[in-house]
């Protein structure tokens, strides 16, 4: 059964959207208590500020609760959790005794709404709901997601990730056989996906959706307001670590945040904060050139146009150039900086560009996505085994590369599995999900923490955190193993392995046994890939 709910978590905000049967389109679902009001163009939408806060008397607020509350400073509040889940990030918060991750503090915020709109709509048992990712989505993020629809009571979903939700909501500008590219920017990453729209009868809204490329980056408007904070602190000669400081860095992050928004309308913003024992005020003026210049500083640019560029390299690859595009579709909060605005405009002409739906094109896209309107998609990281090499060091070979499309019609690659000691009893298949690799060059990623009293902190993440968090063992808890009929000996190959993607996005393995000739496993499901 198709369903009507669809769920876009966001790192600031997350919104939720029914399809109207009546209407053919997908609308914003307002929850009362959770939801506020915001402007988009010419109309008031609703929106559910992503935060959840802890009470002393274990209670929870959700969303503009929290706000309602005047708790957003609080220590005890949960924001970009969205960013931190994607980044498998060990951070934890003591609160009231309790340890709590921003895997468990999403998973609360989440589950609470979604109750609340099941019951709202009347949800059907048996209806789908669609669930939005990331295209840096990882398998644990994936697997996050599954977990809090399960606990939700929520027994049939989809995922469906954000550019390709994004395609189907702004579908009305697009006719089939139009190609257009989707710019997402929010608050917690950069998207960029090439897409093609084609006619499908059967489709809820008579159109499905092609996936010509796409890429992505892990940085968004969080990353801005911690930028801001930074050169506060340059310019009032301080450092983050000053012990009178240290209760001044949530309220400072709060203010550059506001910043970074009243600039993207006016033209200068004042950032001050107060010390409210010492009296010791942090404060500095931005001007919104000084603000395009601290963001051509970090290179936000220059990521821009290689997020862009490595999607335009896909859909190149496919047959489709740039100058194919009819449309340029802007996604996300961030979206809305002008300097970001213009930079997209130069790069392919301000007639192109599209800005009407920045906020909600994704969930509405989701909701027809909910409704049965489909697409095609690729594959969108790298998948390898890994072996143990001849010197006894773990290595990696690619089975699956980024962008393969799916279902593959023939053998992605076949390996001879041996045995890497004498009498082995299993041999085990080891499958990592491989993020993308960062240049040698790049600027060290730095990640916000908040120690037990609530202090933010800016931390660099070593080499060895960042490889480990872009390298996921899938199948660690549900390892596949090949079980050979005699012991074989050291180096001995004992099974022939071809791998495939199936229609379900699954890696498959069809498994011949050299020794004895028998085929043990056929088309055999390892693991989901995303």
């Amino acid at each position: 059964m198709p369903g009507r709910l669809a769920i876009d978590f966001g790192t600031s905000n997350t919104l939720f959207a029914v399809w109207d049967e009546n209407a053919h389109a997908g609308r914003l679902l307002h929850i009362p208590g959770y939801a506020n009001f915001t402007r988009q163009g010419n109309e008031q939408i609703s929106i559910i500020p992503s935060l959840i806060h802890y009470t002393a008397d274990n209670r929870r607020w959700v969303g503009q609760q929290v706000l309602d509350q005047n708790l957003y400073a609080s220590p005890q509040t949960f924001r970009w959790m969205k960013r931190y889940i994607s980044n498998r990030s060990p951070i934890r918060q003591r609160i009231n005794g309790r340890d709590i991750s921003p895997f468990d503090a999403g998973g609360d915020f989440l589950k609470t709404l979604l109750v609340f709109a099941a019951e709202q709509i009347g949800l059907q048992a048996g209806e789908e709901v669609a669930f939005c990712t990331p295209v840096e989505a990882y398998e644990h993020y994936e697997n996050w997601l599954i977990n809090v629809a399960e606990s939700a009571g929520i027994a049939r979903f989809r995922l469906i990730d954000e550019p390709s939700a994004a395609a189907l909501g702004y579908g009305a500008h697009l006719k089939p056989g139009n190609a257009a590219l989707l710019f997402d920017f929010g608050g917690g990453t950069m998207h960029a996906a090439i897409v093609l729209m084609e006619q499908d009868p059967l489709a809820a809204n008579g159109q499905r959706c092609r996936i010509l490329g796409k890429a992505g980056r892990e940085i968004g408007g969080s990353t801005l307001d911690q930028w801001l904070y930074q050169e506060v602190l340059r310019r009032n000669n301080r450092s983050e670590s000053d012990p009178d400081l240290l209760r001044l860095s949530n309220a400072m992050l709060i203010e550059c945040e506001r910043a970074k928004e009243q600039l993207s309308f006016e033209e200068r913003a004042e950032v001050s904060a107060i010390h409210p024992e010492t009296g010791v005020v942090l404060d500095a003026s931005f001007s919104r050139a000084e603000f395009e210049e601290l963001l051509d500083q970090h290179g936000l640019y220059t990521t821009l146009h290689q997020t862009i560029r490595a999607a335009l390299n896909a859909a190149h690859e496919r047959g489709y150039t740039e100058d194919q595009l009819q449309a340029i579709f802007m996604v996300g909060g961030s979206s809305q900086i002008p300097s970001i605005q213009r930079t997209i405009q130069q790069m392919f002409g301000r007639e192109r560009v599209y800005q009407g739906r920045p906020l909600d094109a994704v969930v509405l896209g989701a909701a027809a996505f909910a409704a049965g309107a489909s697409f095609f998609d690729h594959i969108q990281h790298d998948y390898a085994i890994r072996y143990v090499s001849a010197n006894n060091q773990y290595e990696y070979r690619v089975l699956v590369p980024r962008g393969t499309p799916y279902p593959s019609e023939k053998a992605l690659a076949t390996l001879k599995i041996k045995a890497t000691f004498d009498g082995q009893q299993q041999l085990g298949l080891a499958i990592f999900e491989m993020g993308q690799s960062r240049p040698a060059n790049a600027t060290p990623m730095q990640e916000l923490v908040f120690d037990p009293n609530g202090v933010a902190r800016l931390v660099p993440l070593t080499a060895s955190e960042m490889e480990e968090r872009s390298l996921f063992w899938m199948n660690e808890n549900n390892p596949t193993f090949l079980t050979p009929e005699t012991p074989p000996k050291r180096g001995e190959a004992c099974f022939q392995v071809e791998f495939r993607v199936d229609a379900s996005k699954r890696l498959t393995i069809t498994v011949h046994d050299l020794r004895s000739g028998k085929c043990t496993h056929r088309d055999y499901p390892v693991v989901k890939l995303t």
